[in-house]
């Protein structure tokens, strides 16, 4: 049954662990032969780094010259293990870096039809989730050191260098990719890095993240085409939220599932909306299909949230609306 390698890192514990025990047990046994703690360890340390002072004690005993010379054998030996794993450590960390790095060059050159992330912060890392979930390949540029880390850790092809450099966009394989999407919370940046990308493949399509409303033109004008404002979405998410909460109920608790239907929605140029049924609403004591009707096809009622406690879906179309319920519809969204 051949023998499995130990790790560098568990020889170097091992080859400590070796010189703990040479020092210990020496140093004991040169107290026992009436050598003062201070004297006994100072002789442990000079033997076994073979430093060449003379003896501390002058050593006349055949029994403790014949230690001394086990000392020798041993001392040397452990500092000669420990120098050997430490070598071997450091040496097999450089030589796994730099193949793992040519490694993940030789992939990222296989790549076609695949999107470019720049950035790697928490909108980059959301990406990266939901793009390995679907099955999409992709690369991630950054040029951080830990953060660049933390991507290999989580089995992602990644390149380290600043996004704005055209040679790094290159190496990520822009020529071939099929999507960009520069999400660094730099909008000057994303600027920059939208123009190359644009120069270097005309045909790519660049989605940009922008920080302030102001920004969204410059970035329609140096190429993406599609701009999102994570704080613009996220401000409007709230707002519909309180002015609508039953609305989104009906999509149910799952996150993944609730965003990715909205998405479709939004896709789509449709929207939720929840119409509340005062006691003097028009609709109040009508039916569905007169609000279907008046509304020229424009609404499709999906819901009613009665006063009372309970969900209509699919209500038919001789559903009444009362006072007080809340009807949910299907609507065009508003374009901004």
């Amino acid at each position: 049954m051949p023998i499995a390698r130990s790790r560098p890192q568990t020889n170097l514990y091992y080859a400590m662990l070796f010189v703990g025990v040479v020092l210990v047990v020496f140093t004991v046994g040169y107290r026992l032969a009436g050598w003062s703690w201070s004297d006994a360890l100072y002789m442990v340390v000079i033997t076994a780094f073979s430093v060449g002072f003379g003896e501390v004690v002058p050593i006349t005993d055949s029994w403790l010259r014949a230690w001394t010379i086990a000392l020798i054998l041993f001392g040397c030996t452990s500092i000669i293990f420990v120098t050997g794993t430490l070598v071997q450590w450091l040496t097999e960390a450089q030589i796994q870096r730099a193949l793992g790095g040519k490694r993940m060059e030789n992939e990222i050159e296989k790549l076609t039809q695949h999107a470019i992330i720049c950035g790697f912060g928490r909108i980059g890392r959301m990406i990266a989730a939901q793009l390995q979930a679907g099955g999409i390949p992709f690369v991630i540029v950054d040029q951080a050191a830990d953060r660049v880390a933390e991507v290999r850790d989580a089995g992602y092809l990644t390149l380290q260098g600043e996004a704005t450099d055209e040679a790094v966009l290159k190496a990520a394989g822009i020529a071939r990719a099929r999507v960009l999407a520069t999400v660094l919370p730099n909008d000057a940046a994303n600027v920059f890095i939208t123009l190359s990308a644009r120069n270097m493949n005309p045909r790519i399509q660049i989605i940009a993240r922008g920080e302030v409303p102001s920004t969204e033109r410059k970035l329609l004008q140096a190429g993406a085409n599609r701009v999102v404002l994570p704080a613009h979405i996220g401000a409007d998410r709230i707002a519909h939220l309180i002015l609508h909460p039953n609305a989104r109920e009906l999509l149910g608790t799952e996150t993944k599932s609730r965003v990715e239907f909205e998405h479709h929605l939004t896709e789509l140029g449709l929207d939720m909306e929840e119409i509340e049924i005062s006691a003097d609403s028009p609709w109040a004591h009508r039916r569905i299909s007169d609000v279907e009707e008046e509304s020229a096809g424009r609404l499709l009622a999906i819901a009613i949230m009665r006063k009372e406690g309970g969900t209509d879906l699919n209500p038919t179309p001789t559903s009444m609306l009362m006072p007080g319920d809340a009807l949910v519809v299907m609507k065009r969204a508003m374009r901004r």
